[in-house]
């Protein structure tokens, strides 16, 4: 039995994570303000054959982050694998116009709550079998967009530090992320328009949006190749390529 930590995992790609990896493994599910949701899917993973256990907890908070792996602490004593799956553009600002609490908010959220995770994971994944992270970034480090330039420095950051820890890790612990493109969650409800999502459709060589299992598939794939390290996999459907 895998003993798996996801974070943002009440909606989207989690949630999606959580099912796939669900089947015969212990699953530490992580998740803010969509309670029901989450209550939701600790019920499907249980159906699914796995074990689930539901921690609620506001990330962008040192304290909180604390408190979180003290109640970890509680239930295990050891991880194998890690998703920092949380994260979020929060809102649109162009940068003539940026508000230092937005610039905080988006850094707290992406980058902040991820290294604090990290840090506080590590001596439970040292204790793990075959440990891994699986970071998650974004096509907007690469590929910029107007009002999002914040977002995607901070998923930028997040590259860096996963090459960063691959090497510093090593051999205990791999250290991979996953680029989605443009993907079809809720994540979009709040900062993208109808408009722009069927834009970002047309334009992408498939000719059309990706769905979250698209990337949940390439987080196991992460987890489950034991000669992956260091890497960004880009899932995105042509929109962007190397």
């Amino acid at each position: 039995m895998t003993k798996i930590l996801i974070t943002g995992a009440s909606t989207g790609i989690g949630a999606e994570t959580a099912r796939l990896l669900a089947p015969g493994n212990e699953l530490f599910l992580v998740y803010n303000r969509s309670v029901d949701a989450a209550k939701a899917l600790g019920t499907e993973v249980e159906a699914l054959g796995g074990t689930a256990h539901l921690l609620q907890s506001d990330i962008t908070s040192e304290i909180a982050c604390i408190e979180l792996f003290r109640q970890l602490g509680e239930l295990t004593d050891s991880l194998d694998v890690l998703v920092n799956n949380a994260g979020g553009l929060v809102r649109r600002q162009p940068v003539d116009a940026l508000q230092w609490n937005l610039m905080e908010e988006i850094y707290a959220l992406n980058v902040f709550s991820l290294m604090k995770v990290t840090s506080l994971a590590i001596p439970l994944l040292r204790k793990g079998t075959g440990a891994s992270i699986v970071n998650i970034t974004s096509i907007a480090s690469r590929h910029g967009a107007a009002g999002a330039t914040i977002y995607g420095s901070a998923k930028g950051a997040v590259d860096s530090l996963t090459r960063g820890w691959a090497k510093e890790l090593a051999p205990a612990i791999r250290v991979n992320s996953v680029s989605p493109g443009v993907i079809v969650t809720p994540f979009h409800d709040k900062v993208s328009t109808p408009e722009q999502m069927g834009a970002w459709a047309e334009g992408n060589p498939l000719g059309r949006n990706g769905q979250p299992e698209h990337i949940a598939s390439a987080i196991k794939f992460a987890i489950d190749n034991d000669f992956l390290n260091g890497e960004s996999i880009d899932i995105n459907g042509g929109l962007l390529m190397r």
